[in-house]
């Protein structure tokens, strides 16, 4: 038996043209609406190229490029790449002329970006807070793993060399390189459970700093005068805090400088002293420290901090003390100085008023100073360095010095 073939009907015919019509006007619509076009990712057209390290520090240095960068807090480096973040993109800039290799960008502003995973981390705001995060690799641009976030408004990116932390005065939070989230603490917009599963609901956070994965905060609670808590960056469970200990200071201006496995060192500003705890909330040292203009650190909740493997370079606002990275005890301390400084071609350079001092890293002794016209920028100064390029943050510009 033959079976006839199904007649189609003028009326089938319309519906499924109807059907195909609407299909596509509403993925055209969806489209429109969607992250996707509101995205642009321009990759680079070949990876950047690896520099060699400096192998010394010339004797002179000279401007070769400049570009806005109020997106970031301190000189970004993502592998070759020297990134700039302003308005709503971000771009990975050829260290040694400056030119736009790649470029990322959204319809929404950017809150900030850092730099770690040989990835630069991009965050955008949507809606009350710098919830969008996309991570992009330095040598071409190309998107590597993002995440929906609750990081505040003001947010700062911080890297222990193993995570990376979003900064926030009411909650921060913590991601591996996959940028899964390890561990929140405080209070988010949306949470899932009473209080957060937090022992302190009502405090804020106003510093924050990490190190061997752990994140140190000062809290700032109802009745009374600071509170140092250093928590393990990746707990059991990430809606479960892991508290290392949590003491009050009896300081009302006191700011977290550096964290490790064993110590945390805290300055007391009202005091000019920092105190150094251990693991169990005892004071194992103190120490005295020029602070200078009050008002320098004021609203910041990062200090000014460069951590290599053998120092921890730390800006009071006034000096640069290198601190012993086991003990946080002081080595040496360089007067006068604008930033915490970067280790570069065997030395440590350091911002200073009209240059870069060149400092012995062992013992802090000034060999000399390269000059450097800032052209009139008189405010803290953050370095880094990628091959032969000193990068200097100056507000909300990037320089490059070669």
């Amino acid at each position: 038996m033959v079976v006839r073939p199904e007649r189609r009907t003028r009326t089938d015919l319309v519906v499924v043209a109807l059907i195909a019509v609407a299909v596509v006007v509403t993925g055209t619509v969806l489209w429109f609406g969607s992250d996707a076009r509101a995205t642009v990712s321009e990759v680079a057209a070949q990876p950047l190229p690896d520099l060699p390290a400096a192998e010394r520090v010339p004797e002179a240095l000279t401007e070769v490029w400049r570009a806005p960068s109020p997106a970031t807090p301190v000189p970004v480096v993502a592998g070759p790449a020297a990134v700039t973040g302003a308005g709503n993109e971000v771009l990975g800039r050829d260290p040694v002329t400056g030119e736009v290799a790649w470029r990322y960008a959204r319809d929404i502003p950017l809150c900030t970006v850092g730099g770690e995973w040989d990835r630069a981390i991009a965050v955008y705001r949507k809606s009350l807070n710098c919830s969008e995060t996309t991570s992009l690799r330095g040598p071409t641009g190309v998107r590597g793993p993002q995440r929906n976030s609750d990081a505040e408004l003001g947010t700062q990116l911080l890297s222990d060399g193993t995570y990376v932390t979003a900064t926030g005065q009411r909650t921060f939070e913590s991601w591996r390189s996959d940028l899964v989230r390890t561990q929140q603490f405080g209070i988010p917009p949306a949470i899932k459970n009473p209080d957060n599963n937090m022992k302190r609901p009502d405090c804020t956070y106003t510093s924050t700093a990490v190190g061997d994965e752990r994140t140190a905060v000062v809290e700032n609670c109802p009745r009374e005068l600071g509170r140092i808590t250093v928590v393990k960056t990746k707990p059991e469970d990430d809606e479960k805090p892991e508290e290392v200990l949590s003491v009050g200071l009896g300081s009302s201006s006191a700011a977290v400088v550096a964290v490790t496995e064993q110590h945390v060192a805290v300055v007391e500003r009202d005091r000019s002293a920092v105190a150094v705890l251990d693991t169990g909330g005892r004071e194992v040292a103190r120490y005295p420290v020029r602070i200078g203009n009050p008002d320098f650190r004021a609203n910041v909740q990062v200090e000014a901090v460069t951590t290599t493997k053998d120092r921890i370079y730390w800006h009071t606002g006034a000096d640069t003390v290198a601190l012993d990275p086991a003990t946080l005890m002081p080595l040496w301390t360089a007067p006068g100085t604008l930033g915490p400084g970067v280790e570069f071609g065997g030395k440590l350079l350091v911002p200073v008023p009209g240059g870069l001092a060149v400092l012995d890293p062992a013992t802090g002794d000034r060999e000399r100073v390269v000059p450097v016209d800032r052209a009139g920028h008189t405010g803290s100064v953050q370095l880094n360095a990628v091959g032969p390029v000193i990068l200097e943050q100056r507000g909300d510009t990037l320089v490059a010095l070669r």
